[in-house]
């Protein structure tokens, strides 16, 4: 069922703008396997451009699956932590924020397991274990670490749902202003491509053999992962305003919603994330057809991508039949925590460009009730209202609705 947290009721009119507690979005950072910042998402993103590559990171040589998106130039963050703190240092400075202390922080991560990996063989060895190592990297602590070399305030909070946990942290900060407990939060997340999360996911087959990602298409196979960061800054719109702050979206709508079906397997109707779009249009005042694109989950899954487009097709009605539907991790992978953070980007910079990403590597959209996927290359357009979905292991599914500036 949707969240039901105590939130304002919906704004009404199609328009979160002249909301005493609106929320808007004033600055961000992120990062890819393309690359730092807005403009390696413009050339590789919405270029349709794939990144996947042999992994040289670690031996991958034992696994079924040998690729994924990795990010090899020499500013690459050197770990979790460092990722979360550029990232967040490059919202800040967008946003204008000269008293960080003031922004508690929420963010998804599941960690670093290199830290574990470094434990056990050591343990395994009979050599000596760094216990500090080790509790540096879990998420919690890591998003500590990070949030004190910004200088950021608390509470501080990890999200570790995996593919849903960064848009969860945006959901739950959205609900701190909205709600008048804050004015201004810092919502991220982060993951880097490691042996731990890639071995579970070749031993479950869910990884591509391809070395391609083709989301909506009939030969989609699997997914892959790949690098990913992202932090925004989220603030009312009266203290944006007080502040002069350039508001560069509002997020006019969110939602939560739980399949309740099978833990790796989404419900076959797509009834949780028709759940969250639903909730997310109807706190927005919005109607399906008003909707002009959205960033899907996508992950190239048999079984993930049919539920997907059933499920906006029952939250969408009428609108499902002309509303631009594309996947981005064609050209990212999957980052899993940080997914959702870099997705809202995505849509937010669709809004802001009116260039709508593609949908890469589509060949041959075979699914029932297919929707219009934008594949392969960028297309034009003028869209008001933008929405970023997605879903998880458990059956978790979360939405967030944009809304262009004005």
């Amino acid at each position: 069922m949707p969240s039901d947290s105590p939130i304002p009721s919906p704004r009404g009119g199609g328009s979160g703008w002249g909301h005493a507690r609106n929320v808007v979005v004033t600055g961000y950072g992120v990062f890819t396997a393309h690359g730092h910042g807005p403009e390696a998402l413009r050339a590789g993103v919405f270029a349709g451009r794939p990144p996947f590559a042999p992994v040289t990171r670690f031996d991958a040589s034992r696994f079924r699956a040998r690729h994924a998106a990795v990010y090899e130039g020499a500013d690459a963050p050197r770990d979790q932590r460092d990722l979360l703190v550029a990232c967040g240092r490059s919202a800040l400075e967008m946003a204008g924020v000269d008293r960080p202390s003031a922004l508690p922080a929420l963010a998804g991560t599941p960690g670093s397991y290199s830290a574990t990996n470094r434990f056990w063989r050591a343990t395994v060895a009979g050599e000596a274990v760094d216990d500090g190592d080790l509790a540096h990297c879990m998420p919690a602590r890591l998003v500590d670490d990070a949030c004190d070399e910004l200088g950021l305030g608390r509470p501080r909070i990890a999200f570790v749902d995996a593919c849903v946990a960064s848009t969860n942290a945006i959901v739950h900060g959205c609900q701190l202003i909205a709600s008048g407990a804050v004015e201004a939060v810092l919502c991220a997340g982060s993951y880097l491509v490691e042996e731990e999360a890639f071995a579970k996911f070749d031993s479950g087959l869910a990884l591509s053999t391809t070395g391609r990602v083709r989301p909506f298409s009939r030969e989609r196979s699997g997914l892959l992962l790949g690098d990913g960061g992202a932090a925004i800054v989220l603030e009312s719109g009266d203290a944006a305003r007080a502040r002069g702050a350039t508001a560069l979206a509002s997020v006019a709508g969110w939602g939560m919603a739980a399949d309740a079906h099978l833990v790796v397997r989404p419900h076959p109707e797509g009834r949780g994330l028709a759940a969250a779009v639903t909730a997310a249009l109807r706190r927005a005042g919005v109607d399906g057809c008003q909707v002009g694109y959205v960033n899907a989950h996508g992950t190239g899954t048999v079984a993930g991508d049919a539920a997907e487009v059933i499920g906006l097709r029952a939250a969408l009605g009428a609108g499902a039949d002309r509303v631009p539907v594309s996947s981005t991790k064609g050209t990212t992978g999957h980052m899993l925590e940080a997914t959702g953070a870099v997705e809202v980007i995505v849509t937010l910079l669709a809004l802001r460009d009116g260039v709508l990403p593609p949908t890469a590597g589509l060949a041959d959209a075979d699914l029932d009730g297919a929707l219009d996927h934008v594949p392969n290359e960028p297309r034009e357009a003028d869209v008001r209202f933008g929405l970023s979905v997605n879903s998880s292991f458990g059956g978790l599914n979360a939405a967030v609705l944009l809304e262009r500036a004005p």
